[in-house]
């Protein structure tokens, strides 16, 4: 057994773990965060994509102990204050769900492309963003149009910042 420690949605955590255990199974197993969720175990769907240091990982594919001394966000972490994140919110108006199950990894595979892209997306590039996430029950149309308004929204916020 190992013990690992990271910070997890802003709360320093540490818990015990085999070598082998999966950063996806730690968060689910070990601190009870099941917004991840785990789709294929072989990295292709995204459904258990979060963030670490700032940069979006999959889950399933990474060693819990990788994580050690990382700050990581999960889908439970991007809210505030009970408030929902900006993409939240849009996935919610625009109907950028179905079942439920990929968008956890969906809003944070967006949320970590406005990060890196900034907030002037097109659709095509939004479609070629998302490529390394799987939806089994739509055709993305919901989804491409819930990140467009999200970052649409989120330009708005920093232009009035300014």
């Amino acid at each position: 057994m190992t013990t690992v420690s990271m910070t997890v949605n802003g709360k320093q955590i540490s818990g015990e773990v085999e070598d082998r255990t999966l950063l996806s199974t730690f968060l689910r197993e070990n601190q009870g965060l099941t917004g991840t969720h785990v789709g294929c175990d072989t990295s292709q769907c995204g459904a258990c994509l979060v963030h670490m240091d700032g940069k979006a990982v999959k889950s399933c594919s990474m060693l819990a102990v990788q994580a050690t001394g990382s700050a990581v966000t999960t889908i439970e972490g991007v809210s505030q204050n009970g408030q929902l994140h900006i993409m939240q919110k849009a996935f919610k108006e625009n109907h950028g769900l179905q079942c439920g199950f990929c968008t956890p990894g969906m809003i944070m595979s967006a949320i970590d492309m406005i990060d890196r892209l900034g907030t002037d997306l097109d659709e095509k590039t939004i479609r070629h963003e998302l490529e390394g996430n799987i939806c089994r029950c739509t055709g993305y149309h919901n989804i491409v149009k819930a990140i467009k308004a999200a970052a649409d929204e989120m330009a708005e916020v920093l232009e009035a910042a300014e």
